[in-house]
């Protein structure tokens, strides 16, 4: 046998010994003998590093460090979905279901919702080609070398066939447990919960680390065209594919089912081997799936039944007051740390001083505390049998807790509100903002830095990021810093100089602004200047942008601090790379909506859209002109089919597409 045959055959059993124990729970060798097959092929391959494929199990256990993580567009988007809490808001959600079958009873497949991180595996021809994280679901990290460390994640299908499949990304509570103690012995900071744990080995550029950890991959669906034609009949063909698949998963009828697994998986919860925080519930037919369709933001024939909030009793020790990045106050309770709802909680939010008031909290008290959608701790309300006297009340503050400006009420709400805009809490919060990564991404000044230059006078606001060039070498001569922290800081923020305008906007912090309305901010306007003089009544012609958006956006812009603001950023080199103007009106008034498998970048594909002078949309509408679908597109052609929207190839639509502006 040569050593290519012999390498191929060792990298079959491995591999098959692999789905024999993590996935069947079947082995049929011990460990000691898996081991002698590993280091045989491990030694092959560093004798004839031309044997090392894509699939070869000895890519398990790391390779060398990655300088930093790639992203990628999903081809689908990976959407969350709607929640639901308690028997009746589950049942009204079969109701809604049943209603839009027009059917008495439904069949409904129930699964555990695991709290990991979702991640989105690609094959080709059955060999893992690229691994992307959920991201904020249109585009996500790239992390192909870690993913290959996971249990669970087959390096080749048993079928060569090319998908993509979606899952979650989990410690057991066990390895949870070790990998902190580890953790603790080397005095590094342990993690809050395995959710965290999870996201961070995920995160790590040196896979090696990663692969030190046991993580666990379950898969649970795939992307763009079906398995099969049922959901369950997905996840047991998945099982056939390689992948760990869990076997909690059981398909119900009608409501009384989805109730009752629900119930179960909240009485199972403490004694499975990972943290779950609900059950989701999906219609189980394809076919009934399409019918039903989406929403802007989730699809009808899903949910998420989230469980009820863990509480549990603590000592409030007093309560804080936080300002935000616009002066608005809001009081935390101050809390013995306690562990509830899978995490050490030394902070909860008390809402809003009405809230306050009507509960009664008091410093002093014992209060339960609960972490809301097992998401926010929160506190509940004070433990009125375990209050010692009498304490006086909390009264509202009349004056800012940090710089002492006297409060004003906010107009049709009840937030208090520091006016000054000079207010070194906001001051910290707008920087944090500002540089965030979704605005202008200056990487290596984060919270505690800001707070470190606002202390030493070298930061006042947004412009003075730009004029931190003039102190290189006080940078460098800081505790923690150095030569090469601060030439990346300061290339950091010579580079975010050119961010899109959209970018800017964002940066801003302009209310009711988010990441849709920049783009549409931008795309209409072009140009700085021409956005900085914008009306109420210009604005209300853009699409989906509101009157009370178009009012508070004008408002922003006709403030003479914000144009001194604009001014001054300008000065200091910011230049935000406008939005090309159409180089034709081809596709003036048309919305295209993408779906599917598409050789053309998501991203590009609309850019060639709005030079000929159209938009593009996330969903589809009665106003969508086209949909245009590759592979696997899957609800949202099913809703353009029964409103009667255009459906274009990629072909047909690059017919479209006039040959200049390609």
């Amino acid at each position: 046998m040569t050593p290519a045959e012999r390498a191929a055959y060792l990298r079959q059993e491995l591999e098959r010994h692999n789905r024999l124990y993590h996935v069947l729970d079947a082995p049929e060798i011990s460990d000691s003998e898996y081991d002698v097959l590993f280091r045989e092929l491990q030694d092959l391959e560093a004798k004839h590093p031309e044997l090392l494929t894509p699939d070869s199990p000895t890519l398990r256990v790391g390779a060398a460090p990655l300088a930093g993580f790639e992203t990628a567009r999903h081809s689908a988007p990976m959407l969350s979905l709607d929640n639901a809490f308690g028997e009746a808001e589950l049942r009204q959600f079969a109701e809604r279901v049943r209603k839009g079958l027009e059917r008495d009873e439904v069949n409904y497949l129930c699964e555990l919702k695991f709290d990991g991180l979702s991640l989105s595996l690609i094959y080709e021809d059955g060999v893992l080609a690229r691994a992307v994280t959920r991201g904020d679901g249109s585009q996500g990290e790239v992390v192909t070398q870690n993913a290959r460390t996971l249990i669970g994640v087959p390096l080749r299908l048993t079928e060569p066939i090319s998908l993509e499949v979606r899952g979650e990304v989990l410690f057991f509570k066990e390895d949870f447990r070790k990998l902190n103690e580890e953790r603790a012995l080397k005095g590094e900071q342990v993690y809050v919960n395995p959710r965290n744990a999870a996201s961070g080995s995920m995160r790590q550029l040196d896979s090696r680390i990663t692969a030190q950890r046991r993580l666990r991959f379950f898969a649970y669906s795939v992307a763009g065209s079906p398995l099969a034609a049922s959901q369950s009949a997905i996840l047991a063909r998945l099982g056939e594919l390689g992948f760990a698949v869990h076997g909690g998963a059981k398909v119900v009828r009608g409501a009384d089912g989805i109730v009752g697994f629900a119930d179960e998986a909240l009485v199972q919860r403490h004694s499975l081997p990972f943290e779950i925080d609900g059950v989701v519930i999906k219609v189980d037919a394809i076919l009934d799936q399409n019918t039903l369709g989406m929403t802007a933001r989730a699809p009808r024939w899903a949910i998420a039944a989230k469980f009820p909030a863990e509480q549990a009793m603590t000592l409030m020790h007093g309560i804080i007051l936080n300002v935000g990045r616009t002066g608005v106050i809001t009081p935390a309770a101050d809390l013995e740390p306690v562990f509830v709802g899978g995490v050490t909680v030394s902070r909860a939010t008390l809402h809003n001083f009405q809230d306050l008031a009507l509960k009664d909290v008091r410093p002093g008290d014992t209060v339960i505390v609960q972490r809301a959608g097992d998401v926010i701790p929160q506190v509940v309300g004070p433990v009125l049998e375990k209050r010692v006297g009498d304490p006086p009340r909390f009264e509202p503050p009349t004056h800012c807790p940090v710089c002492e400006s006297a409060l004003v009420q906010v107009e049709g709400m009840v937030a208090l509100k520091c006016p000054n805009r000079g207010c070194p809490a906001q001051t910290q919060a707008v920087l944090e903002h500002f540089v965030s990564r979704g605005a202008m991404d200056i990487e290596g000044l984060g919270e505690k830095q800001i707070a470190r230059f606002l202390a030493n006078g070298w930061l006042t606001d947004a412009p003075s990021i730009y004029e931190l060039a003039r102190l290189r070498g006080e940078i460098a001569a800081l505790d923690g810093y150095g030569e090469s922290s601060e030439t990346k800081l300061l290339a950091a923020i010579e580079a975010s100089k050119s961010r899109p305008l959209e970018k800017l906007i964002i940066a801003l912090g302009i209310p009711l602004v988010g990441e849709r309305t920049a783009k549409d901010l931008a795309h209409h306007f072009r140009t700085l200047d021409s956005l900085r003089t914008c009306q109420s009544d210009q604005l209300v012609e853009i699409p989906d942008i509101g009157p009370k958006t178009a009012v508070e956006v004008a408002a922003w812009f006709e403030d003479p601090d914000h144009q001194a603001l604009i001014d001054r950023l300008l000065e200091v080199g910011v230049a935000p790379v406008e939005s090309a103007a159409p180089k034709s009106d081809k596709f003036a008034g048309a919305t295209f909506v993408f779906t599917g498998g598409l050789s053309l970048p998501r991203d590009q594909a609309e850019a060639l859209v709005a030079n000929l002078g159209g938009k593009s949309s996330d969903s589809v509408s009665k106003k969508t002109t086209y949909v245009v679908a590759g592979p696997g597109a899957g609800s949202k052609l099913a809703k353009a089919e029964a409103l009667g929207v255009p459906v274009l190839t990629e072909e047909e639509f690059m017919a479209l597409v006039d040959e200049e502006v390609k």
